[in-house]
């Protein structure tokens, strides 16, 4: 019974059926949903393992979280894409190359394709689980350095080491004097804009939550995310499909076109009816503390002709109030530029 990325001496647990790893990390794998969901909220320091793309990270390589243990979920039922009306529902298991070769969303979701294919490599893709995908830890080089010391996530009112540090990968918006770490999902970006939802689990029985609801913003506690609970299992995200007629798209302006994280992202779906924009959708990425909606920016364009003084009415409007240091400012700009192209890209 491997365990994935995790060393393989390993000695049995004195519990039977459950190991121990040589890093202390108790391991369990899960026999079905309720299991898995009854082992994490038993121990307060448990978490759930699926892919292990970014939990291995950060336990084992960075060292920045501290697990007793791991409830592996990899063998659940939960994979795979179907289709309910005008509305896709994705497994929590299902991989990011898996969402991204599906022919509803190769046909009606663009936005969410191109976020998937330019979001990650090959390797990572077909490792990479989506309900993972929506809840990885910021890339903070400070959040996932161990002997940095101010770091509000990992330690409340240590400090935030950024204010002060290199922060050209951080947020502009959502962010502020307590922390400026940057969410790092290009998924969650055209997820926002779509109005996706997620489902969770836990012992109380599932419910549903919003994604422009699901994650919080700094604030006074930046070492709270999301309003997961512990012991919470997200289960499935159901993505409403575009109308017929909808143009979508999603841009990544990166250092280098190779894999690497956004500087800015844009995603974007709209509507036009004779020059007219009728229908408009945007998210953002590469600058917010969360995958950020742009509400702002879409109330702009509905109604709006749709030419470059709109596209740069809405860019304005999206960025407002950012709050930058030195080392971030230039994402001001750069955001706004990424705006006007995702939607002179969308109505073309």
């Amino acid at each position: 019974m491997p365990l994935r990325g995790l060393p393989e001496h390993r000695r049995r647990h004195p519990r039977g059926g459950r190991l121990m790893t040589r890093t202390g990390i108790e391991y369990l794998r899960a026999k079905d949903q309720d299991s898995a969901v009854a082992l994490v909220a038993e121990d307060p320091d448990a978490a759930f393992l699926a892919g292990g793309t970014t939990e291995l990270d950060l336990a084992l390589k960075d060292r920045v979280v501290h697990p007793s243990r791991f409830v592996d979920i990899g063998r659940l039922p939960l994979r795979g894409v179907t289709r309910d009306g005008d509305r896709l529902r994705v497994a929590a298991l299902t991989t990011m190359e898996e969402l991204a070769a599906d022919p509803t969303v190769r046909a009606r979701l663009p936005l969410v394709r191109e976020a998937l294919l330019l979001g990650a490599s090959t390797q990572l893709r077909n490792m990479a689980t989506i309900g993972g995908n929506l809840l990885q830890r910021t890339r903070c080089r400070y959040f996932r350095d161990p002997d940095v010391a101010a770091c509000n996530k990992r330690e409340p009112g240590s400090g935030c080491a950024a204010i002060e540090g290199v922060a050209r990968m951080h947020a502009i918006l959502g962010a502020g004097p307590s922390c400026i770490a940057l969410h790092a999902s290009d998924l969650c970006v055209p997820l926002v804009a779509l109005d996706a939802v997620v489902e969770l689990l836990d012992a109380d029985g599932p419910r549903r939550v919003p994604l422009t609801d699901f994650y919080l913003t700094p604030g006074d506690r930046p070492d709270v995310e999301t309003v997961l609970r512990h012991g919470e299992l997200l289960t499935h995200v159901e993505i409403p499909l575009l109308p017929a007629g909808t143009r979508s798209a999603y841009i990544k302006v990166r250092d280098r076109t190779s894999y690497e994280f956004g500087l800015t992202t844009a995603g974007a779906a709209v509507q036009v009816d004779d020059g007219t924009i009728t229908m408009a959708r945007v998210g953002l990425g590469g600058v917010g503390t969360v995958p950020w909606r742009s509400w702002e920016a879409e109330r702009v364009l509905v109604g709006s002709p749709a030419n470059e003084r709109t596209f740069a009415a809405a860019a304005q409007a999206a960025i407002r109030d950012p709050f930058t240091v030195p080392g971030t400012e230039f994402k001001v700009e750069l955001a706004k530029r990424t705006i006007v192209r995702i939607l002179r890209t969308v109505t073309s």
